[in-house]
């Protein structure tokens, strides 16, 4: 496997590998940095994960029902437990967040709703969805994106991040007073001045890793990228890593601890260099592609038990779920799994 070490420039620089005299180590190293365009990242060396879709049961396509934007997975007891955005039109923007379980995810069975819209007036007023989960000091911490406006024609969002506890994954959930958690930038000029969204939860070096993706204002969803805020306790205060954005791209953050290190899986959005891939980080920050992904899954939210332990056994999830797509049908959750290959 090779691993590549560019994070903000557009060009990547290659670790030398062997015992090469000094002099000629920094030779090469400007040669490289002199020929190599960004499509070396996609050198026959790098290794491909497949991704194969499959329907589950009990939150499946359903008429007149939205499910999508589902959390990471997680493991209590002898059942998993997923967290999901439902309404009853497509986008998220007007939604409230679900939850169910299952003995083998594979067929689930709605528990009923986490939490619901906040008051009138509120940040949360408008929608709450793209929920994600950190289990935490014996405790459960639902991360939730939260709009305030009524969604329209038109609608321009203004999310934001918040957080509610629980000391059972079943609730009851308490918001934080201290919500929301994350905002978006006051710096225009800042990668996410425009809004926050996705949160995806790691424990790492004894503090909370906060992975979540943002727009700047004038610019598309298409030109998203993903930050990282860290705090010390669970429920904050997070603060923005310095290095923000960490990664040029992706609309959908699914990250897991992979050894000492983390990694993520990029979709269809960023530049091409790095799409539809699996980067990697020793330090969490600075990320370089080591995998090529094949019809890699849409918004998943995977099943990663090493995420809160800090053990450094974490690897590439094996199954998940994800947002699933059927013509004249409103969102759904899909199950996937990931295959390796070559």
């Amino acid at each position: 496997m090779i691993r590549l070490f560019s994070s903000q420039g557009d060009h990547g620089n290659r670790k030398s590998s062997g015992a090469i005299h000094n002099k000629a180590r920094v030779t090469l190293g400007l040669l490289i940095a002199l020929v190599i365009a960004p499509s070396w990242v996609d050198a026959q060396e790098l290794k491909t994960v497949e991704v194969v879709h499959s329907p589950l049961q009990g939150i499946g396509a359903e008429p007149g029902v939205m499910r999508r934007d589902p959390s990471d997975i997680i493991k209590v007891d002898d059942l998993y437990y997923v967290w999901y955005s439902k309404g009853k039109i497509s986008p998220g923007y007007d939604a409230t967040v679900w939850y169910a379980t299952s003995p083998d995810g594979h067929n689930w069975t709605e528990q009923g709703m986490s939490l619901d819209k906040g008051k009138s007036g509120t940040w949360e007023a408008g929608s709450v969805f793209t929920p994600n989960i950190l289990v935490a000091e014996g405790r459960y911490w639902l991360f939730y994106t939260g709009t305030s406006k009524e969604y329209r024609k038109g609608f321009n969002p203004d999310s934001k991040i918040g957080i509610a506890v629980s000391d059972s994954p079943n609730g009851p959930w308490q918001r934080l007073d201290s919500n929301p958690a994350l905002k978006n930038s006051d710096n225009p000029d800042d990668f996410d001045s425009h809004l926050v969204d996705d949160a995806c939860l790691l424990v790492r070096e004894g503090k909370y890793w906060f992975y979540y993706k943002g727009r700047q204002l004038g610019k598309s969803p298409a030109q998203t990228q993903m930050g990282l805020a860290i705090a010390d306790h669970p429920q904050g205060p997070y603060v923005r890593h310095e290095a923000n954005p960490v990664i040029p791209g992706n609309h959908e953050v699914l990250v897991w601890p992979q050894g000492d290190g983390v990694a993520a899986m990029i979709g269809t959005t960023g530049p091409k260099e790095i799409t539809n891939s699996i980067m990697y980080a020793d330090d969490g920050i600075h990320f370089s592609k080591t995998h090529r992904v094949k019809n890699g899954p849409w918004a998943g939210g995977a099943y990663r038990p090493e995420a809160f332990t800090q053990s450094g056994k974490g690897d590439i999830p094996e199954w998940g779920v994800e947002i699933g797509r059927a013509k004249k049908q409103l969102p759904f959750i899909h199950r996937f799994d990931v295959k390796e290959g070559n």
